[in-house]
């Protein structure tokens, strides 16, 4: 079926074909046609399926039969749990909407408020927006939702994981009951579907995402190493291998940093993405990642949300992540709209725990190999797909843990967990990779289950 068959006007579909598209993906096939008759969406797929399109190609063709509101006013609400996806959606926006007379903005936090404060002020259709910065604009009362015709939320298994619960239900409390809701999302875990119950009422479930997400596109396979041989077998992997390209995973921000150094002892050039670094800094890397001018990307995961290549040849783990759903979509930056790719996993025995979790999150084992020379003495055992943990690892990201820097609220540089009111909130930051958890140095590790 060609973009033509789907409803969308012929300045949408000029942007399209001069962008290089010819058919559409599934979800774009199946979710437009809906999304533009004005029906509530809920809709799993994974990342690469095409889901941004998805919403923002009925948004602007809905939006263009209408006027451009007044100030203070938009008329569609995209949330999105990070600023780079932010972005990165505002740019998709402007790419598909380029012959219509549409105005967008993105709104995050991490940066000074005046210029995203004055572009709501003098009113935009369409507000893609972190939660925490959005609730910061609207107690200044640079914006209003009383006009908002659709909410998207996007990412929302992810904007869950990060805690921004509090800030997207009292954003949702304050929008007019007559509206569009459409719900994207990775995983339907049991936190969506409480939000969807809760925001996205008489919808259309669509599920994109098979049993073992990413198997028939990514080869997933592991290497068993000691935790402090980990960085001399990346170093021996790129060598033997001689990858052009890979996207590295790894949990802290000083963690990030110390590998870039080691792999440059070994004459490998690489570079890093964490919270700690500017905004400015972050998306000059990313875009010299896009463009192949850095061959090798370390990044923390909340770090590389935005990253957006449609061929990524590979991904790799140095460390696991937790929860397990955060694997599946550290994969999905690989392999996307039906390319190949291809996910490593680099586990000692103190990741067993995540392993255990991620292989019965996608129903099976990962295949296992080992390198010559780099044999564990720390054997990671197999896991038992059906056991269930009494108690849950802690996460050991501290990536976004650093006081804020100056431009950022009052609110994104604490991690207060306080309930107040819609006026007075908690204080919580956009870029918080896990803001209900407090720093791994400071608690202790609970019992392991596995006793290893």
């Amino acid at each position: 079926m060609p973009f033509s068959k789907l409803g969308l006007s012929e300045p949408i579909l000029n942007a399209v074909t001069e962008l290089g598209y010819t058919a559409p993906t599934p979800i774009q096939a199946e979710a437009i046609p809906l999304a533009l008759k004005g029906k509530n969406l809920i809709a799993a797929a994974q990342t690469g399926s095409g889901k941004t399109a998805t919403f923002v190609l009925p948004i602007l063709e809905m939006l263009s039969k209408g006027e451009t509101q007044k100030k203070k006013r938009a008329r569609a609400l995209i949330l999105t749990p990070t600023r780079e996806l932010a972005l990165q959606v505002c740019k998709s926006i402007e790419a598909y909407g380029k012959h219509l007379g549409l105005k967008s903005v993105a709104i995050y936090g991490g940066v000074d408020y005046e210029p995203q404060k004055q572009a709501l002020i003098n009113g935009v259709d369409i507000v893609v927006a972190t939660p925490g910065r959005l609730r910061d604009l609207y107690t200044q009362r640079a914006i209003h939702f009383d006009e908002i015709e659709i909410l998207v939320l996007d990412e929302a298994d992810r904007m869950l994981d990060m805690g921004f619960i509090e800030d997207i239900t009292k954003i949702i409390d304050t929008l007019p009951e007559q509206r569009q809701n459409l719900l994207f999302s990775a995983t339907l875990s049991r936190q969506v579907r409480e939000l969807a119950k809760d925001t996205v009422a008489n919808a259309i479930q669509l599920s994109f995402n098979k049993e073992g997400e990413g198997k028939p596109n990514i080869d997933q396979w592991l290497i068993t190493v000691d935790k402090d041989k980990k960085s001399a077998l990346l170093s021996h992997l790129i060598n033997e291998n001689n990858w052009q390209q890979a996207l590295i995973f790894i949990e802290t921000k000083h963690g990030a940093g110390k590998l870039v150094s080691q792999l440059e002892k070994r004459g490998i050039e690489s570079e890093c993405i964490h919270s700690g670094r500017t905004q400015a800094i972050r998306e000059k890397i990313l875009a010299d990642f896009k463009a192949g001018n850095i061959k090798y990307l370390i990044s923390t995961g909340v770090s590389a949300r935005g990253i957006d290549i449609d061929v990524l040849p590979l991904v790799i783990n140095y460390d696991l992540p937790f929860p397990a759903d955060e694997y599946v979509h550290r994969i999905g930056r690989t392999g996307r709209a039906g390319a190949s790719g291809e996910a490593i996993s680099l586990v000692s025995r103190d990741d067993f725990k995540n392993l255990c979790m991620i292989e019965r999150r996608l129903g099976h084992l990962i295949t296992r190999k080992t390198i010559e020379g780099f044999e564990p003495s720390k054997e990671v055992p197999i896991s038992v797909l059906n056991f269930e943990p009494k108690n849950k690892p802690v996460r050991g990201s501290n990536d976004e843990k650093s006081s804020a820097p100056s431009g950022k609220s009052k609110r994104e540089s604490s991690s207060s967990r306080t309930k107040p009111n819609f006026e007075s909130r908690s204080k919580k930051s956009d870029t918080s990779s896990n803001r209900s958890s407090k720093s791994s140095d400071s608690k202790k590790l609970p019992p392991n289950p596995w006793n290893v």
